[in-house]
């Protein structure tokens, strides 16, 4: 990851931070930055316990990565895809995130998909080295992305790939350690914390006096770090997926990281980002990225059809409208210059 990217990552950072803690005298809250999962993260804590909480908390996150990365040697997912089709074994706390992951695979229609990491790759997103795979190759890409292809063994923790297939958690796994965090933090005696982790905020409880946060939403085509909405959640995890995070542009064409499975090219669905409300992290991260893959319609299909998710969502289409699912509607708020943004409000009914 170069400096400047680095850069702009902590600028965004700052900025939710602001927006988050807003303009009243409020306690120092203990903090720790790190740079882990591929992104910068920010962990800050209230209250007497907030030191030890947060330095367990980073511990945590370097031990997650260093199962769960894809990239570096010797971790337990970059084992599975390395096995050649055999059986791995690995922890128990990975073997229930990837069949968790799996089952929301499902329930999204594979929208979500752990398996695009070749995809991810021959566009050249984990290298920084950009370009645009031949139709040829993305056919033979896309032939390789198949969630129910991976096989479990539950007596074993064992995880199974057809060569040439490979596991990639990155759609899931920060959503995963912020319900991790919280867990932690909770068990530590913290009420109050923010948990920073690239595009996914986690808050365990609400803010130390006792109100809502107060979470911006990026403006996808806008300078960076202006947020153009702001949700209020206490004790929520909220996370936004979208195509201005990472992207490239050639010949006039911009490509981003999101990819759609059945194309294994950069998802085309009228999003320009989804942003995900509910109490779970790994939901909330799941859904992002799927949401982004479905399109408006699909997106309005899932949350009515599937309320044992629990989830809301702001999509930011690029019209420059906005859709929010009905359960946000007392808790969202446009941001100056942006009142005049298109909001629809969509409901349970199908015909509000």
């Amino acid at each position: 990851m170069t400096p400047k990217f680095f850069k702009r990552l902590t600028g965004t950072a700052l900025a939710l931070t602001l927006l988050l803690t807003g303009c009243a005298p409020a306690p120092e809250p203990v903090s720790r930055d790190l740079f882990a999962m591929g992104t910068f993260l920010s962990l800050s804590a209230y209250g007497g316990q907030a030191q030890p909480a947060v330095d367990r908390a980073a511990d945590l996150v370097t031990q997650l990565d260093n199962q769960l990365s894809v990239t570096r040697e010797g971790s337990e997912i970059w084992a599975v895809n390395e096995a050649q089709g055999a059986w791995t074994q690995v922890s128990q706390r990975t073997f229930d995130l990837i069949r968790d992951a799996l089952e929301l695979c499902r329930v999204t229609d594979g929208a979500l998909d752990i398996t695009t990491y070749p995809a991810v790759r021959a566009w050249g997103f984990t290298t920084d080295e950009h370009r645009v795979p031949s139709p040829e190759e993305l056919a033979g890409l896309a032939a390789r992305i198949d969630y129910t292809a991976v096989e479990l063994d539950p007596a074993t923790h064992s995880v199974r790939l057809p060569e040439g297939m490979m596991l990639d958690l990155g759609a899931v796994a920060k959503g995963w350690a912020g319900d991790q965090l919280s867990a932690l933090m909770e068990e530590d005696g913290i009420s109050s914390a923010m948990l920073y982790l690239g595009g996914n905020i986690q808050t365990v409880g609400a803010k130390p006096d006792g109100s809502n946060w107060k979470v911006g939403i990026q403006d996808p085509s806008g300078p960076e770090g202006a947020s153009l909405a702001a949700v209020e959640v206490s004790d929520q995890a909220v996370v936004t997926s979208g195509g201005y995070q990472r992207f490239f542009e050639q010949d006039g064409q911009v490509y981003w990281h999101i990819m759609d499975p059945d194309t294994a090219a950069p998802a085309r669905s009228g999003v320009l980002s989804a942003t995900i409300v509910g109490g779970r992290g790994l939901t909330c991260d799941a859904l992002s990225t799927a949401l982004f893959v479905m399109g408006a319609d699909r997106a309005a299909r899932l949350w009515r059809d599937h309320p044992e998710l629990e989830f809301e969502y702001v999509l930011v289409l690029e019209d420059g409208s906005l859709q929010i699912s009905q359960g946000l509607e007392q808790g969202f708020k446009l941001l100056s210059p942006y009142q005049d943004r298109k909001v629809t409000v969509i409901s349970h009914d199908e015909r509000g």
